[in-house]
């Protein structure tokens, strides 16, 4: 029996997908009965950095929950460059990165690069919480996303799951801000 300690922080929670078109996306998976979407628009990721140089790319975000799973749709608005805009500019658009929740961040951060997975881009979310993208060499998606679970990220993914756990078709699409 292996006594290996795993590199990431409990249990995937989060699929993400790039898209082009978020109103569109959402109706996709609406179709699906995944729903209720949580949208963050126009969201400037300020103190973050991509490769090393400092960037606050703006990004609409759209949050919904299928049972415990957090699906994101992520639509970058603006040409800073940033992990979004290095997959959409290879011509990718879908699914993007998987997602662990950390209560230690920058230790589940810093197992990640003792792994060998370089940080590709991170940052602060505009103070909000850290999260940080690790390239773990395409296994098992594009990088791998470590958030920060605190006092704001923790009641709003709460907030997501109840959401959709309650749902019953009514106020598809709910803004935040």
């Amino acid at each position: 029996m292996s006594t290996r300690i795993p590199v990431l922080p409990g249990p995937i929670r989060q699929y993400a997908y790039i898209v082009e078109d978020l109103a569109a996306s959402m109706s996709g998976w609406l179709s699906l009965g995944v729903g209720p979407w949580i949208v963050l628009p126009s969201f400037t990721q300020g103190d973050s950095e991509y490769r090393g140089v400092p960037t606050q790319p703006v990004v609409s975000f759209a949050f919904a929950n299928s049972g415990e799973l957090q699906i994101e749709l992520i639509h970058q608005e603006d040409e800073s460059p940033s992990i979004y805009k290095e997959f959409t500019d290879g011509g990718g658009i879908g699914f993007h990165h998987i997602a662990f929740w950390s209560e230690n961040f920058d230790d589940s951060v810093a197992r990640g690069v003792a792994a060998g997975w370089p940080v590709v881009h991170r940052g602060t979310s505009g103070g909000v919480a850290q999260f940080a993208y690790l390239d773990a060499g395409g296994i098992p998606s594009t990088v791998v996303e470590v958030m920060e679970l605190n006092d704001v990220t923790g009641p709003l993914m709460t907030m997501v799951r109840d959401a959709a756990r309650d749902w019953d078709g009514n106020d598809p699409i709910r803004t935040l801000g």
